[in-house]
């Protein structure tokens, strides 16, 4: 059953709020983000630049995005792990290098795209 609260529009707005919050602690506490948010917007120029299609710019602009995505994801599960505790835990140490390897998967994963389309696009 969901909880009873706002509805509609009051809701969507409450929602809005709450991610802005989210995305200015991001900007706050996290250098990683910072630097990410910087390599996004040179990307995205330079994919409007080197994509032939609509398709290789959207792969392009998506995969650098995805990166950012990623990285407030991990950036929540390394905050709830030090909420929990400070002491070094072994589930603690995994969680936290899970959620770096999830980043470094994505930048892989955009790297993999940006070069299929620069040395094999149309």
């Amino acid at each position: 059953m969901a909880k009873p609260g706002k509805t509609g529009f009051e809701r969507v707005m409450d929602a809005a709020k709450y991610s802005c919050q989210g995305l200015k602690a991001q900007w706050h506490h996290e250098a990683a983000f910072r630097q990410e948010v910087g390599l996004f917007l040179l990307a995205v120029p330079l994919a409007l630049w080197l994509g032939d299609s609509a398709l290789e710019i959207a792969l392009m602009i998506f995969s650098v995005s995805l990166i950012l995505i990623v990285e407030t994801l991990n950036s929540s599960v390394e905050a709830i792990v030090d909420r929990i505790s400070n002491e070094h835990h072994e589930l603690s140490g995994r969680a936290k290098d899970l959620g770096s390897a999830a980043v470094m998967l994505a930048v892989i994963q955009a790297a993999v795209v940006w070069g299929l389309i620069i040395f094999f696009g149309e």
